[in-house]
């Protein structure tokens, strides 16, 4: 029995003084009372491409904001009381099981969550919130080149553009490096705000041009020459369109997906603890 113990209180003092070994090997760079700051404590903070005068001053700021850190924890333990303490101690446990919690819950949802929406679940979605859908700012499907003034074949251009049919969207694509700037998709809907950020010369005067349904604008400015064909409008409180919503609709699909698995998850890992004699409650 001496030997059990005798080979027992060996084995725990080489395991300190390997740990006493470890502790050594660490490198302290700062101390405020009995807490240290290691060197190990700062790798990977100065990045790699940073001078050395920076480097020096970003941990120099470090090690300060450390120990002023430290400093008022020190003196909040001091002049705390105890019950206060143990008050923000529970809180702080708690913070860390939420934080432990959450991260394990967001890695089981992300492996098991279908993030596919399909239209027909879209469509019904819509359908039965239409009313959640009212836009609070114009809309426009249209499209747009930006030329200068004295283009060659301005005129063709134009008539191009206006008439738009297969063999003009090919040409108007062949001969798009001409243009300063274009969009030719007219199929998806645009914010008026996002047009008129876009185009110079679109004002508070002329912005009603834009809103006109199977409208032609051409408006110039000193950067050249803008042709505009607005092919569709929605105003304010206009329902906005599925497929201007769909982005939305997905997301708010996939969140109470999102709440209704959580919900299984907890109720699950409870049970399954339970019948695996984890848990128990006594009485």
């Amino acid at each position: 029995m001496r030997n059990k113990v005798f080979i027992l209180l060996l084995l725990v003092l080489v395991y300190s003084c390997d740990l006493l070994k470890k502790s050594d090997e660490k490198v302290p760079i700062a101390r405020v009372n009995e807490n240290y700051l290691y060197h190990d404590d700062i790798e990977g903070l100065v990045p790699e491409d940073l001078s050395k005068e920076d480097s020096t001053l970003l941990i120099q700021n470090f090690i300060k904001r450390w120990a002023t850190q430290q400093l008022f924890v020190d003196g909040a333990k001091l002049n705390l009381s105890e019950q206060k303490q143990q008050e923000y101690n529970r809180l702080v446990d708690q913070y860390k099981n939420d934080l432990y919690s959450k991260a394990y819950i967001e890695a089981l949802v992300k492996r098991s969550i279908d993030t596919v929406v399909p239209l027909n679940e879209a469509e019904i979605y819509y359908s039965n919130n239409k009313e959640v859908f009212k836009l609070n700012e114009e809309l426009i499907k249209f499209r747009y080149i930006h030329v200068n003034e004295n283009i060659i074949d301005f005129d063709n251009i134009k008539k191009s553009f206006k008439r738009y049919n297969k063999q003009d969207k090919i040409t108007l694509d062949s001969i798009s490096i001409q243009f300063k700037s274009y969009s030719l998709n007219d199929s998806i809907w645009i914010k008026l705000s996002q047009v008129i950020k876009k185009i110079p010369a679109v004002n508070s005067e002329n912005r009603n041009q834009l809103l006109k349904k199977s409208n032609f604008v051409q408006l110039k400015d000193s950067l050249g020459v803008y042709l505009m064909q607005i092919n569709d409008v929605l105003v304010r409180n206009d329902t906005a369109p599925l497929e201007y919503v769909k982005p939305t609709i997905d997301q708010i699909v996939i969140n109470k997906r999102k709440l209704e698995l959580i919900r299984e998850l907890e109720k699950d890992i409870t049970k399954d603890a339970i019948k695996n004699k984890q848990f128990e409650i006594f009485d």
